[in-house]
């Protein structure tokens, strides 16, 4: 029986300091939805609620197989359509993709079986636009950021001018893994990873 949990034995992809660093990441395979709108609005809200059943669905397949895995953290590459930063765009237009990471033994025809299942007992559509993909963000700088998301700006800003300072520019989207669940953890004691693609 093959047992994980990515959470706790993939310490150098969950972890990180208060203080900006430089991490290099290679291919990793995730359930991805993308979407447009507010975090935790409607739509925000819809792509969450069709891809953890997704996510435990695959579980239970694998599990059936003697593969056992815990779902990991829910994580978000954010970007906007735009010249602007996101802070000067409305909410509303920021676009995402939201991210479930996947064990290595997961394959196409899990994620297929598991979709057919859950569509079968939740009946949700929304399951037929999550797609599973491989994602290679290469080289990063990254910070631990605890507090509430209204105060990420601030944390946002130390390592940008981290990323400056090494004369280094941004490659990829600004990405998010919410260590922290919002509905059992005080604002001011959630942790997020704030994750940024760099190149030379």
């Amino acid at each position: 029986m093959i047992s994980t949990d990515l959470v706790k034995e993939d310490k150098e992809y969950y972890a990180a300091k208060k203080t900006p660093e430089i991490r290099e990441f290679a291919e990793l395979q995730f359930l991805t939805i993308l979407g447009k709108g507010q975090p935790a609005g409607a739509a925000f809200t819809k792509a969450v609620e069709a891809l953890y059943p997704l996510a435990y669905g695959i579980r239970k397949v694998c599990k059936s197989k003697e593969m056992i895995f815990s779902v990991p953290k829910l994580e978000g590459l954010w970007w906007v359509d735009s010249d602007k930063t996101a802070l000067e765009v409305p909410r509303s237009e920021w676009c995402w993709k939201l991210l479930i990471r996947m064990p290595d033994f997961v394959t196409d025809e899990t994620v297929d079986q598991a979709r057919r299942e859950v569509m079968k007992t939740k009946g949700i559509k929304l399951l037929e636009a999550i797609q599973f993909e491989g994602i290679t963000e290469g080289k990063c700088v990254q910070i631990l950021h605890v507090g509430p998301y209204a105060t990420e700006p601030d944390t946002i800003q130390i390592m940008q001018d981290f990323i400056k300072e090494r004369g280094l520019k941004e490659n990829g989207f600004h990405h998010e893994i919410y260590l922290s669940d919002p509905r059992k953890t005080e604002p001011q004691k959630m942790k997020t990873i704030l994750r940024q693609p760099v190149r030379k």
